[in-house]
């Protein structure tokens, strides 16, 4: 199944320990199925030393999420929507809020 959700979306998470969290989309992952939303799902990562970086420590990195656990918000609305495609008459797809009906940027 194609993502339909882009780089630079708003979204609301709709399950799970963030639910109702409204982040900007980082990074896309189709093989995955998976979204990267800031400030969701950040896990602590221990690094030891290495010769590249001689300081190891703890770092905080964000995860991917599984697509199906967010909708891309309205904000007009204050909820989840899903994707609409509409063709313009130059032939260009645009899309839109399902929920009412404006462009997406």
């Amino acid at each position: 199944m194609k993502i339909r959700l882009k780089k630079g979306d708003a979204v609301i998470i709709r399950s799970g320990k963030y639910k109702g969290h409204i982040g900007k989309v980082l990074a896309v992952h189709p093989k995955l199925n998976k979204i990267t939303v800031e400030g969701v799902n950040i896990v602590k990562r221990h690094f030891k030393p290495s010769r590249t970086k001689p300081q190891g420590g703890v770092i905080e990195l964000t995860k991917p999420i599984f697509v199906s656990k967010v909708g891309l918000y309205d904000s007009s609305a204050k909820k989840a929507s899903r994707v609409a495609y509409k063709v313009d008459e130059d032939g260009s797809k645009i899309r839109l809020l399902k929920t009412s009906g404006k462009e997406i940027k």
